[in-house]
């Protein structure tokens, strides 16, 4: 078949993976792949460059951008018109919320294709303004009203889809967001990490991998990090962002300067031996469709703590981890603090971690449901 996915950018981050993944999967199974997407620009990193090493047809539309502007996102719309008219495509899968909403009106205005949408994540929450959210719920409406299909990534993205009033019920499939699952099963480099950020054998190492952005939740790390008087207890933040400068200046403004550590952006392959190198994989994100942090730390057999929010209940619960109510920093000291005094309960929840997620997210199976799905639509 003729495939083209649309994402808003590549760059590094759940959902430009999930799509990376599944244009190598497809294109190594004989199908025409054709990815389209803006810029990968900001300071997050760039999945762009393996993508257009990977064999398929990347073109890249220099207006497409994430932040809303009417001329440009206009003028993203005829060029995207333009190029599934010239592709012609049999599938047309779309990832974000902006290529989302701008290619599945393409695509429906061309005519002749089946549309498919992958909600990573939905652009409207309670963190937002309500006539923002009035906005975006309408043109998601709207959007999935043009929709053959929509694939979400954890089965609570559907449940607030169709409580908005997005779509309808049929239209939605549930496919987790695949990964290459071996680096982490197999973890290595864990000594190295550790050894790189200059840590002794006793410390109880804290990990988030996240963006540095707003409502990633890194604030209340900082809080409970505050509370916890174990001096082995060390905290690590993995990533860049918008808000690094500011996260690090409330980090000396507390006095905890000491006990944190950013690394800032490493790359992606590097990530298995962080999550390998830590002793517990925190995630305090009020906001994520499903934060692949989870499932990479406990493919790699570490125990989580996450904040309650969208998909991660799919994943984390007290056989796993531990699951708290979002800004719950007494809880997740707590947590923390009995997790840190206790290396046979890390081990357990770890290691039933790494079973529940082993199959789960492993890519080729997304791939085959994905497939799957196009194939059927395409009888139909």
């Amino acid at each position: 078949m003729k495939i083209c996915h649309v994402i808003t950018r590549m760059i590094l981050g759940g959902a430009q993976e999930n799509t990376l993944l599944t244009c190598e999967g497809l294109h190594a199974r004989g199908h025409d792949v054709t990815l389209i997407t803006g810029p990968a620009i900001g300071p997050e990193g760039q999945l762009l460059t393996r993508a257009k090493e990977g064999g398929y047809r990347v073109i890249e539309v220099p207006q497409m951008r994430r932040e809303i502007n009417p001329i440009r996102d206009y003028r993203t719309y005829m060029r995207l018109k333009k190029l599934l008219k010239q592709l012609r495509p049999d599938v047309v899968h779309t990832h974000s919320s902006k290529a989302g909403i701008l290619a599945r009106k393409a695509a429906a205005k061309v005519g002749g294709m089946r549309i498919v949408h992958t909600v990573h994540g939905l652009p409207y929450h309670r963190y937002l303004s309500p006539w923002r959210n009035r906005l975006y719920i309408a043109l998601e409406r709207r959007a999935a009203r043009r929709s053959h299909a929509i694939i979400s990534v954890a089965d609570a993205m559907t449940r607030q889809a169709l409580d908005a009033g997005v779509g309808r019920t049929e239209q939605y499939t549930t496919i987790h967001s695949g990964m290459e699952t071996e680096p982490y099963l197999n973890a290595c480099g864990a000594k190295e990490f550790r050894d790189s950020l200059g840590l002794r054998d006793d410390v109880i190492l804290v990990t988030q991998v996240s963006r540095l952005a707003e409502l990633k939740g890194h604030q209340y790390i900082l809080d409970a990090a505050e509370r916890i008087g174990d001096s082995r207890v060390r905290f690590c933040f993995v990533g860049d962002g918008r808000w690094r400068d500011r996260i690090e200046a409330e980090t000396h403004r507390r006095g905890l300067s000491d006990r944190f550590i950013f690394t800032g952006l490493l790359p992606s392959e590097q990530i298995p031996s962080v999550m390998a190198g830590s002793d517990i994989v925190v995630h305090c994100s009020l906001r994520e469709g499903l934060a692949r942090a989870l499932p990479q730390a406990m493919l790699a057999a570490r125990p989580v703590i996450s904040f309650d929010i969208d998909g991660a209940a799919e994943v984390v619960d007290d056989s796993t981890g531990v699951l708290l109510p979002p800004g719950d920093v007494d809880g997740l000291t707590a947590a923390i603090e009995k997790l840190a005094a206790d290396a046979a309960l890390r081990l357990r929840l770890g290691g039933a971690g790494r079973e529940r997620c082993r199959e789960m997210f492993a890519h080729d199976l997304m791939v085959d449901r994905i497939e799957e799905l196009y194939l059927k639509l395409a009888g139909s």
